[in-house]
């Protein structure tokens, strides 16, 4: 695939043999954005983990302290006052099996975030081939299946974002937007990376992250040293 000018003049602003420190790292990429937009930085993090294995699976969300840099669109599958309560807490869209039917026969997508009520989680699961393969069905643990849908759709708002390893073993998130600058953009990686890193399966042996890279948009990968990430590294004090 050839690569377009811009590319390749950004790709010589960087080692390719060198893994950076986080700083660096971004301090890079952030030299890489030549588009004419506000691109968005992302981060891909290759994980020492089987995800064949249930006990090796990595999920989970946090709001990003500097938030995404995009507006949320939410969609809420409650009733009575708990349908109230989303529409007063800013949702979207709220609605039951009204919803089900407008993704069904309209192939309706108009939304970044799914909230569920646990008693909705029935009528949810008819979507489950159609929401599932796009990452957007309801889960416990992503928070997005509560009773607290205030809390869930502020924070959807507020830009929490969910992680998870793919086939490949490997997490993709946005980190932000390029005009936030270095300082908020390494603030949202160390971040992300804590709860990562916290979120290490005990059945995981070996090397836990094995690479680390984040990019804009249109620009290429810089890589983190790995070596650099840990709870110690990024501030955090871990147990004895």
């Amino acid at each position: 695939m050839r690569k377009g000018k811009n590319y390749v003049e950004s790709a010589k602003l960087i080692d390719r043999a060198k893994q950076y420190d986080v700083n660096e790292a971004i301090d890079t990429m952030l030299k890489t954005a030549k588009a004419k937009f506000d691109e968005t930085v992302e981060i891909h993090i290759k994980l020492g983990v089987d995800s064949r294995h249930a006990d090796q699976q990595v999920r989970g969300a946090i709001v990003l302290p500097h938030g995404t840099g995009k507006t949320t669109r939410v969609l809420v599958f409650a009733k009575g006052p708990k349908a109230d309560e989303a529409r007063a807490a800013g949702a979207d869209y709220v609605g039951d099996m009204d919803m089900v039917e407008k993704i069904q026969k309209e192939n309706w997508f108009d939304f970044e975030v799914v909230i569920a009520t646990p008693d909705m989680m029935g009528v949810v699961g008819r979507l489950g081939k159609i929401l599932g393969p796009k990452g957007l069905m309801p889960n416990p643990k992503a928070g997005t299946v509560t009773m607290n849908v205030e809390q869930a759709i502020k924070d959807s708002k507020a830009g929490r974002i969910e992680y998870r390893q793919d086939k490949t073993n490997i997490i993709h998130c946005p980190l932000g937007k390029v005009s936030f600058g270095a300082e908020k953009i390494e603030d949202n990686f160390n971040a992300l990376m804590t709860a990562v890193l916290k979120a290490k399966p005990a059945a995981a042996k070996g090397q836990y992250v094995r690479s680390c890279v984040v990019a804009s948009t249109m620009g290429p990968g810089v890589k983190v040293n790995p070596a650099k990430l840990s709870l110690e590294a990024l501030g955090h004090k871990t147990a004895n």
